[in-house]
């Protein structure tokens, strides 16, 4: 944290609190949250660099220990240019299934203090506790910390939290709390918390939109804050300027939303080497479809369209879709479906990626069709069980036997 800075930091067991008065907006953000979740069951690498990703020639960093940043590794990055960086560099393959599920774990924490919780990704939420303060005799600082305990006592990973009157600083606060600490701004002091930082840290503010305000001599927040308004409208654009004059001196009216209802669900992998062989291609599709069918029923959730996409080797990428007469969540509905798309619509040629998605989404209180008569076994209580066994014993526990490897027969 910047030098001035840490007077805002609360340390571990603290046992005063700064003035927290009309700051209910809390931002939570999970500490390398991929990486953390997977060391869970490999503590011997703690304190490596460590990043998850495939490993191929392909792939790409989902996520990066702090270890490894420090070589200058960082998320999104090719897993080739994160190797040249860091030699020693340990690659953790991702586990299926395992993020979402802690994430629905860590967010389910945050609803027990309020419903006001806005995801904005598997391991980040904005939570609004101003109208919970009251019925649980707490204040925001105080929830800050529960929030961080709970978190690690019950998943085994940490969280870093800002505690802030608006949105914009709540966020600010968090990233500068990392790792595993938490922020607080007091209401009076979100002008001196902002004002020495850098046009960087605005929101919306990227190299370009920086480049640009540092040629006009707008280096810090306070230099943005204190500009003429008509000069900001005039250099960036009405919009872009009226947004980043109101941050600079500490408005931002967006409340807390909560999260909106799934529209679809999907899931796709792009391959190191691109595949010809449709046999090959349909047991990829089965393994997208288990991902999607877990998903759904885990959100007791069905959908009545599935959709596949395909980028074949020369980039084109086509999207074909069939709705079905009734809503479904189970595997082997969704891939029989996403392999006759494939045949019917890309039965030849080198492909580069592969996905499934379902999408009309409603609960699954709406019932399913039922046949009496149909010899087929319910492979829906089939697929339930495997999810309760999955649960228990791991993502690895229950496959199709197409998805074996011969290591696993």
């Amino acid at each position: 944290m910047p030098g001035g800075m840490a007077r805002y930091r609360v340390t571990t067991g603290a046992t005063t609190w700064p003035d927290d008065t009309g700051c209910g907006l809390l931002h939570v953000d999970m500490d390398a949250f991929f990486v953390s979740c997977e060391l869970r069951t490999r503590p011997e690498l703690e304190g490596k660099p460590v990043v998850v990703s495939g490993g191929g020639p392909r792939s790409v960093v989902a996520a990066a220990s702090y270890a490894a940043r420090e070589f200058g590794v960082r998320s999104a990055m090719p897993f080739s240019t994160a190797k040249r960086l860091c030699p020693q560099l340990i690659c953790i393959t991702p586990t299926p299934g395992l993020y979402g599920e802690v994430s629905q774990g860590v967010m389910g924490i945050f609803r027990e203090l309020t419903p006001l919780v806005e995801p904005l990704s598997l391991d980040e939420a904005f939570l609004d506790v101003s109208g919970a303060l009251k019925r649980l005799d707490s204040s925001p600082a105080r929830l800050g910390a529960w929030i961080r305990e709970r978190v690690a006592a019950d998943f085994g990973i940490s969280c870093s939290v800002g505690v802030a009157k608006v949105k914009f600083v709540a966020k600010l606060a968090s990233g500068m709390a990392k790792p595993d600490g938490m922020v607080v701004v007091p209401a009076a002091e979100t002008l001196a918390f902002l004002h020495p930082l850098p046009v960087s840290a605005l929101w919306g503010v990227g190299k370009r939109t920086e480049e640009h305000l540092r040629q006009q001599g707008l280096d810090t927040i306070a230099d943005v804050a204190t500009a003429p308004l008509p000069r900001l409208r005039r250099s960036l654009g009405r919009a872009l300027g009226e947004h980043l004059w109101a941050l600079a001196n500490g408005h931002d009216e967006r409340e807390v939303v909560p999260e909106t209802p799934d529209k679809s669900i999907g899931a796709e992998v792009t391959f190191d080497v691109d595949l010809h062989d449709r046999s090959a291609l349909g047991l990829e599709l089965l393994r997208l479809s288990e991902r999607v069918a877990a998903t759904l029923r885990r959100r007791g959730l069905r959908g009545r369209t599935v959709s596949i996409k395909v980028r074949f080797a020369d980039f084109k990428t086509i999207t074909r879709a069939r709705t079905t007469a009734v809503g479904v969540d189970v595997a082997r509905d969704i891939h029989r479906t996403a392999v006759e798309l494939l045949a019917e619509h890309a039965p030849t040629g080198a492909v580069r990626l592969i996905g499934v998605r379902v999408e009309g989404l409603d609960t699954e209180s709406d019932g399913e069709q039922l046949l009496f008569d149909s010899p087929e076994p319910r492979w829906r209580d089939a697929e339930v069980a495997a999810d309760v066994a999955r649960s228990k014993f791991g993502a690895a526990a229950v496959r199709p036997a197409s998805l074996l490897t011969p290591r696993d027969q």
